[in-house]
């Protein structure tokens, strides 16, 4: 037996399977969402390597602090900022460390999100995967607009299950709660964010994406037992028995990596990806009447107003 080093998938590096490995992102902030772990760490650990100073987020301190010294260690710079994002205060305090740190964001990648099998509501009486998935990154989006650079470029995290939902955003009750169909419509919730998004931004652009399903994600942390147990199957498969229908952290940060770095998508916006490739979402989506009640929602819901 020959020893042909790791396998594909464990040296995988999302900016050669995004094919932006050669690009120089040096002199450019970035801020990634949820980086401590999955995707978030992925995309994070991909943009260091590009140059790019990274600011990583997450809740657990240890593991930031982690991920920070690792794109250290390639040679980056990274600065790590803890901060829960259930409740809009704390993400409006994220947003202000952030600006003490930087007069010019690069990039904004609203990775972090979350999926719970039980009903709960924030102390903004929201439930809290509407609140985790979207209306951070909507308050969070907000706060930072005036630092956004000229060509600057705003990445949000949603999810193929977005078509699952059905439009209807009664997210101030948990009344019969169901954790999948909370999740998608948080995930549809991402992709009208950024259709609305892209119009109210004047330089920066604005594009969404699904990163594919990544069973070993700590999205699925505080799931029903079944689902976890389900992925967690899933996880511990060689990758070659499900690489048709599920990605590891690394591939699924692909097209992450590909909308913040690629000169492909410059001046694209209020699109929705996947594979690194424009795809047309749900029919929900898109829908104009939909885009502007989900936006007069969260500014409602999150006391936040966008000129």
């Amino acid at each position: 037996m020959t020893d042909d080093g790791p396998p594909p998938h464990m040296s995988h590096r999302p900016e050669v399977g995004a094919g932006v490995e050669g690009i120089d992102l040096s002199n450019r902030t970035a801020l990634v969402t949820g980086s401590t772990a999955g995707i978030g760490r992925e995309t994070a650990l991909a943009l260091g390597r590009l140059g790019a100073t990274v600011f990583v987020h997450g809740r657990n301190r240890d593991a930031g602090r982690q991920v920070a010294s690792a794109i250290d260690d390639a040679g980056g710079e990274a600065i790590f900022f803890r901060a829960d994002l259930a409740d809009v205060e704390t993400v409006h305090r994220l947003a202000d460390e952030v600006r003490d740190r930087t007069d010019r964001l690069d990039i904004l990648v609203n990775n972090a999100g979350a999926h719970f099998s039980t009903g709960q509501l924030t102390a903004d009486d929201v439930e809290k995967t509407f609140a985790v998935n979207h209306l951070a990154p909507f308050v969070l989006t907000h706060d930072l607009r005036d630092v956004l650079s000229e060509d600057g470029r705003v990445v949000t995290v949603s999810s193929g299950v977005h078509p699952r939902a059905d439009g209807t955003f009664d997210v101030t009750t948990v009344d019969h709660y169901d954790g999948l169909d909370a999740y998608a419509r948080s995930k549809l919730a991402n992709i009208l964010f950024t259709v609305g998004l892209a119009r109210r931004l004047d330089g920066p652009t604005a594009n969404c994406c699904h990163p594919g399903l990544v069973p070993s994600s700590h999205l699925w942390r505080e799931a029903s037992i079944p689902v976890r147990l389900g992925v967690g199957l899933l996880s511990l498969l060689p990758h070659r028995l499900v690489s048709g229908f599920a990605d590891t952290p690394a591939t699924g940060a692909e097209t992450t990596v590909y909308l913040a770095a690629s000169p492909a998508v410059e001046g694209t916006s209020g699109r929705y990806f996947s594979d690194c490739a424009p795809e047309e979402p749900s029919a929900l989506a898109t829908d104009e009447a939909l885009v502007r009640k989900l936006w007069e929602l969260s500014e409602e819901l999150s006391g936040v107003s966008w000129s």
